[in-house]
């Protein structure tokens, strides 16, 4: 592919994000991946216990994931 093709297809799909082939391993060889669907179970909040804290990972209206102490 050319690279005037790449950046015809980059103005005509401004938000399509290229998938790697090889998305379910971690990026590094010692990141410990878990899939949000897995972590949260169907439920929109979880509890991390960290150093003797509790931390609350939350999911958004808008998808996004906000880490609360």
């Amino acid at each position: 592919m050319s690279r005037r093709q790449i950046i015809d297809l980059q103005v005509r799909l401004p938000n399509v994000s290229p998938i790697r082939a090889d998305y379910r391993r971690p990026v590094q060889s010692d990141i410990r991946v878990f899939g949000s669907d897995i972590l949260f179970d169907g439920s929109s909040e979880v509890g991390i216990e960290h150093a003797g804290s509790l931390y609350r990972l939350k999911i958004t209206r808008q998808g996004k994931l906000i880490l609360n102490k």
